[in-house]
């Protein structure tokens, strides 16, 4: 068929041939008037008219007077003029803070509203500038206060707060907030106020805060209108989720409007855990009206989370897909459809998913059991007045995942020659681990292997794994455990320097010696070499569920060694 073609101002409209001119040109009409009158208020609209108001500025710039980093007492005037001399003193912009220590970022008067908060510190490694390392965003509290009262309208560990979670910094870019490069900490939220406003940082974890600057950008108001809701957010989290309940996100009374999730989750089964579906209840309704389809279809992706940053959902981080012990956090904004309530809103997330047949009565692995993994959320919403959200944040010793660990084996301890074949090993320190990995460097793979031994003292349900590095010069092998065969041959090759757990086994050992062998089989065909790089092996605990039920437990793992979550 012949086409007719037009231009509107969206590109081009393809008409039929038959369609008369005065079609094409309605058409376009409706075009024009959409174009005109529906558009949606963009970022840029309003730049150019007039505003009410004066900018102001909270920030860690160094002032006259002031002590820092000299070895002696610190001495702050807050209020004091930028110090902007000649002497390096005046570009130490940034605060120093001790553990248990609560440092101060802003404490205004208002009417006013805050429209950006940026902030950066050392992270956790040990470097020049901290020796020992620095303490994590995770043990970092942020809380904000408005007008006075005693509880915070935000509180939430400073990663959470920023979607970066875990302890571990991750770039984050989305539209309310950004995290460039995982080190610069940007928000966007606007936060009204009308009598005050004071932002603080409360250090909980056992290393000071190192090298702390920040700029606080917020607009100085002659007046606010009545009805303006204030800003909140607040972290909560339970290790593990109740069974049989939901996880509880929100739970407030009130008129307001939610704008955004930022969901963080640990696995303690195999599989997949994101079937359960958001479940929001508006005004006090005993039946969810808003009811979703799966926790990746609420984070807005499909089939699964996958790392992606957007302006309005993400999944900054999501390490292995299926273990036990994978970590994924996501964020979802409600910008363009904020859910609004008048009297209460109540936000919960099912925690339903696959498992493994040792986890599920009937051996059977299937896509809905109710699962127990560690949760963590930041809910950030909008509301006049005070909320009646109960739940608080706890402390950091408390808000750090539970280790699963049953046994831990620093492979640098089989350094010995005995241990290895061709090739030289050593304990060499990588940023990526607290303590030194063992470092194998064969010339080629004929000849090339590794031993690690350890003790089982338990019979219990758990899995093997090997923690280890990736590296553009890594080698193939093939672990085998007592002569055993584990899977197929593992690629330690990356273009980058990366850490990755290598998950081999599930198994009831019996009490007694073991022998982990690695035996290389040759390289990536990008690869340059044949090294092999491993921090520790681990045994890791199952469930008490698959205690309970016992499905392998007097099966012999030599004869069907089985690795769930792998099929």
């Amino acid at each position: 068929m012949k086409h007719a073609i037009i231009r509107s101002f969206t590109g081009y409209l393809i008409l039929p041939r038959s369609a008369s001119v005065h079609t094409a040109a309605l058409i376009a009409t409706c075009l024009l008037f959409l174009a005109t009158h529906l558009c949606v208020a963009g970022p840029l609209d309003d730049l150019d008219k007039p505003m009410e108001g004066r900018s102001m500025r909270a920030t860690s710039t160094m002032r006259e007077g002031e002590v820092r980093r000299m070895g002696e007492e610190e001495k702050l005037f807050p209020k004091n003029p930028p110090r902007g001399d000649t002497n390096e003193m005046s570009n130490w912009d940034n605060f120093r803070v001790a553990p248990g220590k609560t440092h101060v970022l802003l404490d205004e008067h208002g009417p006013g509203v805050i429209n950006h908060i940026w902030m950066t510190f050392l992270g956790p490694e040990k470097q020049e500038w901290a020796k020992n390392g620095s303490a994590t965003h995770q043990d970092l509290l942020l809380r904000i206060y408005w007008d006075g009262h005693t509880r915070p309208g935000v509180e939430a560990p400073v990663g959470d707060f920023f979607a970066s979670c875990f302890g571990q910094r991750h770039e984050v870019i989305s539209l309310p907030v950004v995290v460039s490069d995982g080190s610069a900490y940007n928000c966007f939220w606007p936060m009204p106020f009308r009598k005050s406003a004071r932002i603080e940082i409360v250090n909980q974890g056992e290393k000071p805060l190192s090298l702390l600057y920040y700029n606080i950008d917020w607009v100085k108001k002659k007046k606010l209108p009545k009805d303006t809701p204030y800003f909140y957010a607040q972290y909560r989290q339970e290790y593990p989720v109740q069974h049989g309940q939901d996880y509880l996100i929100l739970d407030t009374k009130g008129k307001g409007h939610y704008v955004g999730t930022v969901l963080a989750v640990r696995t303690r089964s195999p599989f997949w855990f994101g079937e359960g579906d958001e479940k929001i209840y508006i005004d006090g309704e005993k039946t969810a009206s808003i009811w979703g389809t799966g926790t990746e279809d609420y984070f807005l992706m499909a089939w699964g989370l996958r790392p992606c940053n957007t302006p309005y959902y993400g999944c900054p981080y999501f390490d292995q897909w299926g273990i036990v012990g994978c970590h994924a956090e996501a964020y979802r904004w409600h910008i363009n459809d904020p859910i609004i309530f008048n009297s209460g809103i109540r936000v919960t997330i099912e925690h339903w998913g696959w498992m493994s047949p040792d986890e599920n009565p009937k051996y059977k692995a299937m896509s809905w059991n109710e699962r127990e993994d560690d949760y963590a959320s930041v809910a950030f919403w909008y509301q006049t007045g005070e909320p009646t959200f109960a739940d608080r944040a706890p402390d950091a010793h408390a808000r750090r995942l539970p280790s699963l660990e049953r046994l831990i084996v620093p492979a640098s301890h089989f350094a010995d020659a005995q241990f290895h074949g061709e090739g030289n090993a050593r304990a060499q320190q990588l940023d990526l681990y607290d303590d030194p990995q063992l470092f194998y460097q064969p010339a080629s793979a004929q000849g090339a292997w590794l031993e690690m031994h350890f003790t089982v003292t338990n019979k219990e349900p758990v899995r093997l794994l090997l923690n280890v590095t990736q590296a553009p010069d890594y080698g193939k092998y093939q672990a085998s455990l007592d002569g055993v065969k584990l899977g197929g041959p593992l690629d330690f090759y990356n273009a980058k320097i990366v850490n990755e757990e290598s998950h081999l086994l599930d198994f009831w050992p019996e009490p007694g010696e073991y022998t982990l062998r690695l035996e290389c089989t040759g390289k990536n065909i990008a690869s340059s070499g044949y090294f092999c790089g491993l921090e520790s092996l681990r045994l890791r605990g199952r469930r008490p569920r698959v205690s309970a039920m016992a499905h392998d437990k007097d099966k012999d793992w030599r004869k069907d060694p089985k690795l769930y979550g792998d099929e």
